[in-house]
């Protein structure tokens, strides 16, 4: 049976979809784009600034499942202008500092709202 993931501490979805779903062992989040979870805004430009709220709204809905960063096994990343990869890798690696997920980082043409940066990732919860 799988569960709708729901939390004010991430943005809220702007379309027909679900910020995370949890099925088994298994937690499925949504994309993530840097918006404000408090006013719903891009935080800014500066794709450093925008990775940095990515993966904090990915911290909140994996939170509402009571796990964290660590229990993520795969990321997927999407970016405007991969010229920028470097800096949203420092950022990211921050975020993954010990044995970091698989990952996968693909440019796109657009992203919604006009980010630069969305991230996706697949989590397991512990047994």
């Amino acid at each position: 049976m799988k569960t709708v993931i729901s939390t004010i501490e991430a943005p809220a979805a702007i379309g027909p979809y679900s910020q995370g779903i949890a099925i088994g062992s298994f937690v499925f989040c949504s994309g993530q784009i840097p918006l404000d979870p408090a006013t719903g805004n891009l935080v800014s430009d500066d794709i450093s600034l925008q990775t940095e709220r990515v993966l904090q709204n990915i911290v909140a809905v994996l939170g509402a499942q009571g796990i964290g960063l660590e229990n993520v096994v795969k990321t997927t990343v999407f970016m405007t202008d991969l010229a920028k990869f470097d800096e949203m890798n420092i950022v990211y690696g921050n975020y993954f500092p010990g044995q970091p997920p698989a990952r996968s980082t693909i440019q796109v043409a657009a992203l919604p709202k006009g980010a630069n940066l969305e991230i996706e990732a697949i989590a397991v919860k512990p047994s």
